[in-house]
């Protein structure tokens, strides 16, 4: 009940910015949702896994084809990571 009190007094601009800067999310994406998160991103070959992070708000950080460069740019940017399935 807790929860649902504590949602209903937020705004969603105040939703959408808990954990910023402190958190963020990886989560692995498909060729074709890059350019959606990433529009600047070259074409890429859609047989590459590719992972992405993200902030708490959504905002893109980093977009590699190393699972582990994402945890590495979280922890240079100090964020403390989850991941998103």
């Amino acid at each position: 009940m807790l929860l649902k009190e504590a949602h209903a007094s937020l705004t969603k601009s105040q939703l959408a910015h808990i954990g910023a800067g402190e958190v963020g999310y990886i989560r692995k994406m498909r060729a074709e949702e890059v350019n959606r998160c990433f529009p600047e991103a070259p074409n890429i070959d859609p047989t590459l896994d590719l992972w992405a992070l993200f902030g708490a708000d959504g905002t893109p950080i980093l977009l590699t084809d190393n699972r582990s460069s994402t945890f590495f740019k979280a922890a240079e940017d100090e964020l403390r990571t989850i991941s998103v399935h």
